[in-house]
């Protein structure tokens, strides 16, 4: 015994408008989401919005002011990039179920998202990942920057020429 019509597109409606409010619930959430994280050595703190844009910047017990600008800017970008990791993962969390709750054949069944391809390495558990990124490859050229600037400056002008 088949169903009629009107009752196949009464559930199909039915459907779409749980479906259309998940997303909406989700929407809302995301529009409050942030995420905070600390640089490894704890001297930065940064929060992101769910889009992984910067809302806060925080040097914290004033390490920042005895560190090398390079070393600096080390440590911001590893808490900036840890804090849009963890917003990631919370788009995902929010987001997937929105995504898969449509089984059979309505709603958003077809959609595929291939997370990795949106999000990049952020997804990635840093603990476990071996492969080199651009960030692991940035922190070593600051690293090596960083030996190759001598302690003290030559003193007197650098642009002077001996012998003239």
């Amino acid at each position: 015994m088949s169903q009629s019509m009107e009752d196949r597109l009464a559930r199909v409606m039915a459907r779409l408008k749980e479906t259309e409010e998940a997303v909406a619930r989700a929407q809302h959430t995301l529009d409050q989401a942030s995420a905070t994280a600390h640089s490894s050595d704890r001297s930065v703190r940064v929060t992101v919005g769910a889009k992984g844009d910067v809302t806060q910047l925080e040097f914290l017990d004033g390490k920042y002011k005895t560190m090398p600008p390079a070393k600096l800017s080390g440590v911001v970008l590893e808490a900036m990039n840890a804090a849009r990791a963890q917003m990631a993962r919370q788009v995902v969390d929010l987001v997937s179920p929105v995504i898969d709750r449509s089984p059979g054949d309505s709603g958003l069944k077809d959609v595929n998202v291939d997370w990795n391809d949106v999000f990049g390495s952020l997804l990635e558990d840093p603990a476990r990942s071996t492969a080199r990124t651009p960030m692991s490859r940035l922190r070593d050229e600051i690293h090596e920057d960083e030996e190759d600037v001598p302690a003290d400056p030559p003193a007197g002008n650098p642009r002077e020429k001996k012998g003239m």
